[in-house]
């Protein structure tokens, strides 16, 4: 296990000793440091490849009525690599297409069943985890591929630790951020009482639906709503339930956060993310993915996590390290959940690149 490291810092416009800022990814501000020098360090910080096309794309029959939409970008011959987004029910976005050196990898991303362009819509029939391990696996047979890199962050390291350890044999490295494992603990801290101490008035919008008795089971309350059979009962719920995760997984607010109440993606989003948190992951055990760590440990790893992540707090990535010392873990200073918070990327690109060979 390996621990970013933390290096001091100070800034020149507090003259008292003892105040330090530490930058995202490890870099310091030093008071000898110039303004020029400062803006140097940031741009030290690693950002996105630029923006590319897939080059192949379809959809993928499951032969259980879903759809599922994928593609292809990079290099047809480089290294071979799966994207798994998070959610579940969040759905691909041309960004991530951009976390691999374009040269060097041939990558896979896909939409998990009922979200982004997978059909149908906002489907809750068939979806469990192991659907959507078993389709990975079909889409690794479709691409010719017998390795592949697997990437994931926040429910995507889910679905990623539950397909390596399905399916080792064709995992060759692993790159997870905002690590949850799907524990009670973890739906508790942020559906019931711990996040919602941070974001008190956010959370509040949460409750405005629920009665008194409803609100000391927030996943259970929402599931009846989300399922009922008005739609616009679930269109509230749906805006209410994705609002509150758009808000809080960025450490400072980002104007992308409205886009999780835009009706076709909270519908899917809250869906399926709440039918999932219903049945627990679809879990044998509470502690499944931290106990079958071991079918996994001899697979190079890095876990990245944001020290203020208040989606997935850092504590699973820690409880994950421990189980997988020959991970290398990353906690960054300043940042939160979102995988484009400057120091989280910047720790996800040198992982790419260098399980790339560059």
């Amino acid at each position: 296990m390996i621990l970013s490291k933390r290096a001091p810092s100070s800034r020149r416009a507090f003259e008292f000793s003892g105040f330090t800022v530490d930058l995202p990814g490890g870099f310091r501000f030093d008071e000898s440091m110039t303004h020029r020098e400062t803006e140097s360090a940031m741009e030290q910080l690693r950002g996105l490849y630029p923006p590319l096309a897939a080059y192949d794309s379809g959809w993928l029959d499951t032969g259980d009525g879903h759809r599922i939409y994928w593609e292809l970008s990079g290099n047809p011959n480089g290294k071979p690599a799966v994207f798994i987004h998070g959610g579940p029910g969040g759905g691909i976005s041309p960004h991530h297409r951009q976390l691999f050196d374009p040269e060097r990898y041939k990558v896979l991303l896909f939409d998990q069943r009922g979200c982004g362009r997978s059909r149908p819509h906002a489907s809750l029939d068939n979806n469990t985890t192991w659907h959507l391990v078993a389709d990975i696996e079909r889409l690794r047979e479709m691409a010719g591929v017998e390795q592949w890199l697997v990437f994931g962050g926040s429910w995507g390291s889910t679905l990623a630790l539950a397909y390596a350890q399905t399916h080792p044999e064709h995992v060759s490295e692993m790159v997870l951020r905002g690590i949850f494992t799907l524990r009670k603990q973890e739906l508790h801290w942020y559906y019931q009482d711990g996040a919602s101490r941070f974001f008190p008035d956010k959370w509040e919008r949460v409750l405005s639906i629920l009665s008194d008795d409803e609100r000391q089971d927030v996943i259970a309350a929402y599931r009846q709503r989300l399922t009922s059979a008005d739609p616009q009962v679930q269109l509230e719920a749906a805006k209410l339930w994705s609002v509150w995760e758009g808000e809080t997984v960025t450490l400072l607010p980002s104007r992308e956060s409205a886009s999780f109440g835009e009706d076709d993606f909270a519908l899917a989003f809250a869906r399926i993310e709440n039918h999932y948190f219903t049945h627990l992951g679809f879990l044998e055990s509470d502690d499944q993915l931290l106990r079958n760590v071991p079918l996994i440990r001899h697979i190079p790893a890095v876990i990245v996590h944001g020290r203020y992540d208040m989606a997935c707090q850092v504590q699973n990535a820690w409880d994950l390290a421990k189980a997988w010392p020959e991970a290398e873990l990353h906690i960054v200073e300043g940042a939160g959940h979102s995988y484009d918070e400057p120091g989280i990327l910047h720790q996800l690109m040198i992982a790419t690149d260098r399980f790339a060979g560059k």
